[in-house]
């Protein structure tokens, strides 16, 4: 399967609620859920059905948020949970019209808590780095709290059906009563009951720029001692550290 060939990209969409001063991050992830189940299909990549769920909240969340902000941020997230003990990874960018991530549950470092550590970079700046504590193991709440303790101004996350969420960013005079008062069933008739605008629309799938030449660098310091890497074998199987896709090297690739 040639992963350029995917899917139509998903589009998420900017709308700012007027006199609310609220911007509506919204987006129907089925295409880029089934791009996803592609890769893992193509790849013999499979998740517990728990932490399947949380990965793909959480590329949602990501997707929703890079919206939110300037085109030209590339954001990594990475959450390690002490229970179930499991790190989850995601990144994209808005330039790319990309995004991607994967779960690790072996080797995971145990914390005192819940651990979300967050890497902005643009091209033209250094990495900024930003690290908060999380409760629970749901992607909907993360995001409430990095929007609190992070971007430092409220942001709600919703659930819609047909695999559609929301978030909603509080912009500067907002209204807290309002915002606060939001259930589900609120958040999903906000264009009937306010006045909208659709700002823009960006448009992302699931797809990560990893190949086996890039990968092969990787295993550079294992050169002088071959023996260490493949342990008699003639071939092993390395992963992409972004999105979990698997790659056989044999020795003479080294």
């Amino acid at each position: 399967m040639d992963p350029e060939k995917t899917l139509e990209t998903m589009p998420i969409e900017s709308i700012f609620v007027r006199r609310r001063n609220v911007l509506m991050l919204r987006g129907q992830f089925t295409p880029l859920y089934t791009d996803y189940y592609l890769h893992l299909m193509q790849h013999g990549v499979r998740y517990p059905e728990h932490l399947d769920s949380t990965l793909k909240e959480f590329l949602a969340m990501l997707a929703l948020h890079l919206v939110a902000r300037p085109w030209t941020e590339t954001i990594a997230w990475t959450v390690n949970l002490r229970a179930p003990r499991a790190n989850f990874f995601a990144t994209g960018t808005s330039l790319g019209q990309v995004i991607t991530g994967r779960c690790f549950t072996e080797n995971v470092r145990e914390s005192p808590g819940n651990q979300f550590y967050q890497q902005t970079k643009t091209p033209r700046s250094d990495s900024r780095h930003s690290t908060l504590e999380v409760e629970g193991a749901d992607a909907l709440d993360w995001i409430e709290t990095l929007y609190e303790k992070s971007e430092q101004r409220p942001g709600k996350a919703f659930r819609l059906p047909d695999e559609t969420y929301l978030l909603l960013a509080a912009q500067p005079d907002y209204d807290p009563a309002w915002l606060e008062s939001l259930d589900t069933a609120a958040a999903a008739n906000i264009e009937k009951r306010e006045e909208t605008n659709l700002i823009e629309t960006r448009s992302f799938r699931f797809h990560c720029h990893c190949t086996l030449d890039r990968i092969l660098p990787i295993l550079g310091g294992w050169r002088n001692q071959p023996d260490e890497l493949f342990q008699g074998e003639h071939e092993i199987t390395i992963e992409c550290p972004r999105c979990a896709a698997r790659y056989l090297v044999t020795r003479d690739m080294i």
